[in-house]
């Protein structure tokens, strides 16, 4: 199966919440004020979000004029071609890795899929030719260091690790000093999960990203945050006050196949002018991929 059917598949309870509501909304309609009223509506239910939504639906309607066809079936095409558009604008690559080890921090909320979000990233990285190593940073979880050295086993990655408890920076510093003797390409490292409420455990982040940056200035190369696609509008304060105490290069949305929140991946990117990096549909070691924006609208659409 390819990912573009996974894809079409784990967005089923977006498009059952909202593209199917679209799709009984729009016939033998005129574009009016009553029918982006009840655009609005629609796409505040699917998570979108307010702001979005409105900005999202004045486009489409300045776009609109003056475009020939049936009224409201066209308008739906505009509308797929600017949520399209607006995720393509803040939308590229990983950065061409100019030094290795290139460092790619990940962080999150509890519960998110971190370390499995890891394994996954391990994996596809590894599949490219990359040399890839493991940071278990994730110290405070018991089960933690064990579930990431078995997926480190999985992908044929090494994983560097201390005794339960350890300080997290000091196991992400060990690991980058060995990725760096060993000659690795990436190391992934691992954090522990933490409510972006509790001020005292964010500082342990920024310790974290100090560390690194005493060892190399560039890095973290990558800050990605991992967030849980189920959660919808709450991921907007998470990922805010996450970037606002580390930087965050991009995010990494999960459990898209869970959820009929999938607008919330629409509204996060048009908040924060953050590129999504990658994007998972299931629980495979293959259903986490590079976010492509033009796939996910032929996907939502």
């Amino acid at each position: 199966m390819s990912f573009f059917t996974k894809l079409k598949k784990g967005l089923s309870k977006t498009r059952e919440q909202f593209t199917k509501k679209l799709d009984t909304i729009i016939p033998g309609r005129m574009v009016d004020d009553g029918l982006i009223e009840e655009l609005e509506d629609l796409m505040i239910t699917s998570d979108f979000g307010l702001d979005t939504t409105l900005s999202i639906l004045e486009e489409s309607r300045d776009r609109f004029k003056g475009v020939k066809g049936n009224e409201a079936e066209a308008f739906r095409t505009v509308l797929k071609e600017v949520i399209r558009d607006r995720l393509l604008a803040v939308s590229h690559s990983l950065p061409e890795m100019v030094e290795k080890p290139w460092v790619v921090l990940v962080v999150g909320v509890n519960g998110v899929g971190k370390t499995t979000t890891i394994g996954k990233m391990a994996s596809h990285f590894s599949q490219e030719g990359n040399k890839v190593m493991l940071a278990a940073g994730d110290t405070f979880r018991a089960a933690a260091v064990e579930q990431l050295k078995a997926w480190g086993k999985r992908c044929n990655c090494p994983v560097i690790s201390q005794g339960e408890k350890a300080d997290s920076a000091s196991v992400i510093f060990d690991s980058h000093e060995a990725a760096r003797a060993r000659g690795m390409d990436i190391l992934l490292a691992d954090t522990a999960g933490r409510l972006h409420t509790k001020s005292h455990l964010m500082e342990e982040l920024k310790k974290i990203k100090r560390v690194l940056g005493q060892q190399n200035s560039a890095s973290p190369h990558e800050v990605l945050m991992v967030l849980d696609a189920t959660t919808g509008q709450n991921a907007i304060s998470q990922v805010r006050r996450f970037h606002e105490d580390l930087t965050l290069t991009g995010l990494v949305i999960t459990k898209l196949d869970g959820t009929a929140k999938g607008g919330v991946l629409v509204s996060l990117s048009e908040q924060f002018g953050l590129p999504i990096r990658f994007i998972g549909v299931g629980e495979g070691i293959e259903d986490l991929k590079p976010f492509d924006p033009v796939q996910f609208a032929d996907a939502l659409f």
